[in-house]
């Protein structure tokens, strides 16, 4: 069975900087941060086998592009596989309530 390598880019490492930080010192839930922290970092790196097993996002012009949406507790995680370099890139974690639209306009793919 093919492995992959997952990498975060920069973009995506800042959502979770960010998603930390609200939810530690924002909600005042330590507790919860560090829980919400292990469960995205346990998803993204499951995806070192089989990530094609996540559908892809049903929003334009992303699905397209091939960009995977996987859900994480509140939050989806964005990312594409690059199959030939055996890689997948993780380039966004967006609140779930939040435009994903909108949010993923402004999302960097670093190839």
């Amino acid at each position: 069975m093919k492995t992959y390598t997952v990498k975060i880019t920069r973009q995506a490492r800042e959502h979770l900087r960010s998603i930390r930080k609200y939810i530690s010192e924002d909600l005042l839930a330590p507790d919860s941060a560090i829980n919400t922290m292990a469960a995205l970092k346990k998803e993204i790196e499951s995806l070192s086998v089989m990530p094609e097993r996540i559908r892809l996002t049903d929003e334009e012009p992303w699905r397209s592009e091939e960009i995977h949406q996987m859900r994480v507790k509140n939050y989806y995680v964005y990312f594409w596989i690059d199959k030939d370099a055996g890689k997948v890139q993780i380039t966004a974690v967006i609140y779930v309530a939040r435009s994903q639209a909108l949010q993923l306009g402004s999302m960097e793919i670093e190839k």
